[in-house]
């Protein structure tokens, strides 16, 4: 395999734009989700139309022991991971005493703990090969508390930790870590989730391949953070940190809810 990037979460989305992306460029891609069917329709045209190998891997990265399982997988495969992209994850909306705890700690163990795993395994690997590049997909949901998606604003926070700590670390041994921390993405997350009807998702989203292009490069040249729009960043950065506490939270609410 030439180049290759694993991307998980590929079956819809963010994540079939990067393998698409991805293949664009002539890179072969590893590519991981649930939903089998919509994978190898995604390897079909991807092999037909840019003419790279497409590895298919049918997993659920969210099960207990999925990042192992699947670094495990991709070993067999037999080519090196170049590129990590880290998009697989949910949200869930609702009061957080109100919603099913499985269905919290099920998103912790996705957004959460199976990232780490499988960065920690190929990560490791990059550094031996001598270089790498990660990218894993955040949100701006990372950047101030989230009423109404606790829960998933709050993975969004580690992640976003996360990545910029990994970049410090890792960019001496020739791997770099960026977070794509995109606003609301026009994908099926918002089904999903549980979100149609949401003041936020009314308002309508980003294109997923303009977003997935912007993540990607930002990655290629080892950003720490990629924000996809400059008001988004403006906001994220210098008005949300300045907002009474408060004030912030009760706006992120609003955006969160859905008309009674």
């Amino acid at each position: 395999m030439t180049n290759a990037a694993l991307i998980t979460g590929a079956s819809a989305g963010l994540g079939t734009e990067f393998a698409r992306y991805h293949a664009s460029k002539g890179g072969d891609v590893i590519i991981t989700a649930r939903r089998k069917e919509a994978l190898d329709t995604l390897k079909n045209e991807l092999e037909e139309k840019y003419g790279i190998t497409a590895h298919v891997i049918a997993h659920d990265l969210g099960q207990i022991g999925g990042g192992k399982a699947l670094y495990e997988a991709v070993k067999a495969i037999g080519a090196p991971v170049e590129i990590l992209i880290n998009n697989a994850g949910f949200g869930g909306h609702g009061k957080f005493v109100e919603r099913e705890l499985d269905a919290d700690l099920s998103m912790i163990q996705l957004n959460v703990t199976e990232l780490v795993t499988l960065t920690h395994l190929v990560a490791k690997d990059m550094v031996e090969q001598g270089g790498g590049k990660i990218l894993n997909v955040g949100s701006t949901a990372g950047f101030a508390p989230g009423p109404n998606q606790a829960t998933y604003f709050a993975t969004k926070a580690f992640v976003n930790s996360f990545s910029q700590a990994l970049n410090e670390e890792l960019r001496g041994k020739g791997v770099t870590s960026t977070v794509l921390a995109p606003g609301y993405v026009e994908t099926e997350f918002a089904k999903t989730a549980n979100l149609e009807g949401t003041t936020m998702v009314k308002a309508g989203g980003a294109n997923a391949a303009d977003v997935a292009k912007f993540g990607y490069d930002a990655m290629m040249r080892g950003e720490l953070i990629s924000i996809n729009e400059r008001l988004l960043s403006f906001l994220m950065n210098w008005i949300i940190p300045l907002v009474p506490r408060r004030t912030a939270l009760g706006i992120i609410a609003r955006s969160q809810t859905k008309p009674a």
